[in-house]
């Protein structure tokens, strides 16, 4: 398997889950998909359309489905890379031999995850726009409309980043602490993460 790619040579010779990561390229490229590499990952793509992406982490190589959350499963074998993720799925791996085994079923849900590209199928997002605001961080927007103006200001992604930051803490004590300390951050029109 010859590419010309070097970002994607880059990554193929990273050392770190190597085998597992040219198995899982082999059967994506298998299914005529086009490979790029995005937010530093090998992606995969239909027509212009993200489908695919090979996750290394430190504990496990992984197959994320952008659109997995529409996907069947009949395996059971998708999970949900985090706690508040609405459309991407994971199947994760911890050896090469994984991959193998499971070859004929990633295929067949990656030709389910280019037949939802091809009829152009959307997830769902509404529920990431219903946030309920801390009542904490609801009275200091209230007394403070510049505050409030910089945070209707963010993008719906960096809003809900604060929010998931302020309500993750179970003492009123402690939201207001979050809340204080990122009142400066949101003022400067960042997002929870940014620099």
């Amino acid at each position: 398997m010859k590419t010309t790619n070097p970002k994607v040579e880059a990554l193929l010779n990273k050392t770190e889950w190597q085998d597992e990561r040219n198995k899982l390229r082999a059967i994506l490229l298998d299914c005529e998909l086009s490979e790029d590499v995005k937010w530093g990952k090998l992606c995969y793509s239909f027509q212009g359309s993200n489908v695919a992406v090979i996750f290394a982490m430190k504990s496990y190589c992984a197959l994320g489905f952008f659109k997995g959350s529409l996907l069947k499963d009949p395996e059971g074998i998708l999970v949900a890379p985090g706690e508040h993720s609405q459309a991407m799925r994971q199947v994760r791996f911890t050896q090469a031999q994984e991959i193998e085994a499971l070859g004929p079923v990633l295929r067949a849900y990656l030709h389910e995850a280019i037949a939802l590209e091809k009829v152009g199928a959307k997830v769902d997002f509404s529920e990431k726009n219903e946030l309920e605001y801390p009542e904490e961080f609801q009275m200091v927007l209230d007394g403070n409309a510049a505050l409030k103006a910089a945070f209707e200001s963010l993008t719906p992604g960096r809003q809900r980043g604060y929010i998931l930051h302020f309500t993750g803490a179970k003492q009123s004590s402690t939201r207001t602490s979050r809340i204080e300390k990122c009142v400066p951050t949101i003022l400067a029109g960042k997002g929870l993460n940014d620099r």
